[in-house]
């Protein structure tokens, strides 16, 4: 279920957007203070977060900008009475998707709301890679094997992430030492050789041939 968090100081309008966004079926989250806000953010991992500005304590300018710090991913819709156009266009430029300002009519806000979701969904769909049983998420470098989590190391994913780019293909060590570590040439080293050992013990499968003498292939079926 699409999880949305509302970060806002105002019971009243944080009691009917929530009520709205759940007849929208979707999952609601609320707090009202910034420093709640930025832990439910980054521990929930929410879709969407609508951000108040104005707001006791932290403001919301600074809630934006430690969110966008820890994770650039998050989706964040401002939702403020502010009339300040200069620090619209600084929310924006620091990474918030959306602002709408208040007062709102609630036809726009879900409609702004299906916008970015949809946004955010096929954008996802572009930065996910699929052959086989195998799905990974080149943003989040996470991969799932039979829907399984699976951890990568750093070198483990840039392999794997060319192999997926490039299913049923040949691509040789040399391509691979480039492409992976950087290596113009080095003959001598088993390096890949040793990482695809540890890429086939994770994806449980036989998926990656060895071609004799040339590389190796990630089958697609």
């Amino acid at each position: 279920m699409t999880k949305i968090l509302i970060i806002d100081d105002a019971p009243d309008l944080l009691s009917f957007v929530r009520r709205a966004l759940e007849t929208e079926t979707y999952q609601v989250l609320t707090c009202t203070d910034g420093l709640d806000g930025i832990r439910l953010a980054l521990s929930e991992r929410p879709d969407l977060v609508i951000l108040d500005l104005v707001m006791p304590g932290v403001h919301g300018e600074a809630v934006l900008s430690a969110l966008m710090a820890q994770d650039r991913s998050l989706r964040v819709m401002i939702l403020s009475a502010t009339g300040n156009v200069q620090l619209r266009i600084a929310c924006l430029e620091q990474g918030a998707v959306d602002f709408l300002a208040k007062p709102f009519a609630i036809r726009e806000l879900l409609a702004r709301v299906r916008s970015r979701l949809q946004e955010d969904t096929s954008k996802r769909r572009k930065q996910t890679l699929r052959v086989g049983n195998l799905v990974l998420d080149q943003q989040a470098r996470l991969l799932l094997v039979d829907g399984e989590p699976t951890p990568l190391s750093k070198r483990e994913f840039l392999l794997l992430l060319h192999l997926m780019r490039n299913p049923d293909a040949v691509c040789s060590r040399q391509e691979l030492l480039s492409e992976v570590w950087g290596y113009d040439f080095d003959p001598t080293t088993n390096v890949v050789d040793v990482c695809i050992g540890r890429l086939r013990a994770k994806l449980r499968s036989d998926l990656i041939l060895t071609v004799r003498s040339v590389g190796y292939q990630l089958q697609s079926a």
